[in-house]
């Protein structure tokens, strides 16, 4: 699997954690914050509900949460944005929960391909979009997610476990496992 758009170097790490310290003394300072991750925020909430309006308005619920919750905020070796993809993935979990609806997930032709690649390639497996469909209807909450966030979104692993609240190394054995559970299931 190629190198993911959203690794982030040590450095701007380093100078988003500044960035975050001085919103945490200014209030005012989170708005280059709220700018830089609307959008991919807005995106990651849109892929989960396929509804605008709800996406925008969870969306504003996890950046207000951020930025109550920023004197809580403590540097991880990770990118700030990982913290606001947990909340966004917390609010999206409680809408779901409160309202007694389905997850949706949105699939492109190219999610299957990029799942393929993941399989040894001396297995021959025929993924296709309907099936995939069916496979992911048979799948936990949590797994979808996981699954969302590795291979529709590439996140690197440190990115998913620091989301997820888990270790980096847990985040490896659960794609492997989730993997080896999907594959069991194209194979029938």
């Amino acid at each position: 699997m190629s190198i993911s758009k959203y690794t982030v170097t040590e450095k701007a790490m380093q100078d988003e954690w500044v960035e975050v310290q001085q919103a945490q003394q200014n209030p005012a300072k989170f708005r280059v914050l709220y700018n830089r991750y609307y959008e991919s925020i807005f995106r990651f909430i849109y892929n989960r509900t396929v509804d605008e309006t709800l996406a925008a308005d969870l969306t504003s619920e996890t950046f207000l949460k951020a930025m109550n919750k920023l004197d809580k905020y403590v540097f991880k070796g990770v990118p700030f944005s990982a913290w606001l993809f947990r909340i966004a993935s917390n609010e999206i979990a409680q809408h779901f929960r409160k309202n007694k609806k389905t997850r949706v997930v949105a699939l492109e032709e190219r999610t299957t391909h990029d799942l393929a690649d993941e399989y040894d390639d001396n297995e021959d497996l025929d993924i296709n979009l309907k099936l995939l469909k069916n496979v992911i209807q048979d799948l936990k909450p949590s797994e979808v997610e996981l699954l969302e966030l590795r291979f529709f979104e590439k996140r690197p692993f440190k990115e998913i476990a620091n989301i997820l609240d888990i270790t980096e190394n847990n985040a490896k054995v659960k794609v492997y496992r989730l993997l080896q559970k999907m594959k069991k299931r194209f194979v029938k």
